[in-house]
């Protein structure tokens, strides 16, 4: 996974974003395989959506879960998929196509 670091992307209170399989870092972030793994997963994801539709589905769904309990951002399907699997670094290895959705069911408060 490419890595740039700088001040400008990702916003102060977030260390990393995932653009187009880019990892933006903060230039303080700490790098740790978890949180490697985490994008990774999103990079899948991507992948998976043909990228438009990753970013279109992403937001749209966050829209929705706004008007939901708990935290929108948190309760993203590709947000939960990647926040639960993160720490299992052979994930990938044993991913199913598009499991994403199975996380769409339900929120977190």
């Amino acid at each position: 996974m490419f890595i740039i670091r700088n001040r400008l992307v990702p916003f102060k209170r977030f260390n990393a974003i995932n653009i187009l399989g880019v990892l933006f870092a903060r230039p303080d972030a700490e790098m740790d395989e978890q949180l490697l793994n985490h994008e990774r997963i999103h990079t899948r994801q991507m992948v998976e959506m043909l990228v438009v539709g990753f970013y279109l589905w992403y937001f749209i769904e966050w829209l929705i879960r706004l008007t939901m309990k708990g935290n929108a951002y948190r309760n993203i399907s590709f947000e939960r998929e990647a926040y639960t699997h993160e720490r299992n670094l052979h994930y990938l290895e044993e991913r199913k196509l598009f499991a994403w959705i199975s996380f769409l069911k339900s929120s977190h408060a």
